[in-house]
C-alpha cells in the first residue's frame, strides 16, 4: 500500500509543479527570450530519452548495420522530417523496427 501512496503523491506533486506554470505565470509578461528558450525543452527531453535507446546496447555505443533500433530510428527521423506527422512517424518507426528485427 505504501508504494501506491508514493506513486500517488509523486504524481500529485508533479502535476502541481506543471500546473503552477500554467496558472501562476503570466505568459503575456514573460520575457521573449525565456519564451523562446522554453520552446526548446520538449525536443531536448525527447532527444535525451530516444538517443540512448538508439545508440547504446548494454551500456556501450552500438553503431552498426545490425542495430535494428538505429536503422528504424533513422527511417522514422526521415519520415518525421518529410511529413511532420507524429502519428505517421511512430507507425513507420515501429513497423520498420519489427520488420528489421524479423529480418536480422
Amino acid at each position: 500500500m505504501s508504494v501506491w501512496l508514493v506513486f500517488l503523491f509523486s504524481g500529485l506533486i508533479t502535476y502541481a509543479i506543471r500546473l503552477s506554470f500554467i496558472v501562476l505565470v503570466d505568459h503575456k509578461r514573460m520575457a521573449p527570450w525565456l519564451r523562446r528558450a522554453l520552446r526548446f525543452i520538449p525536443p531536448a527531453v525527447l532527444t535525451a530519452i530516444i538517443f540512448p535507446e538508439l545508440l547504446l546496447r548494454d551500456g556501450a555505443l552500438f553503431v552498426s548495420h545490425e542495430n535494428a533500433r538505429l536503422l528504424a530510428g533513422l527511417l522514422a527521423a526521415l519520415v518525421a522530417w518529410r511529413t511532420r506527422s507524429a502519428l505517421l512517424t511512430i507507425a513507420v518507426g515501429m513497423l520498420a523496427l519489427w520488420l528489421i528485427q524479423w529480418l536480422l
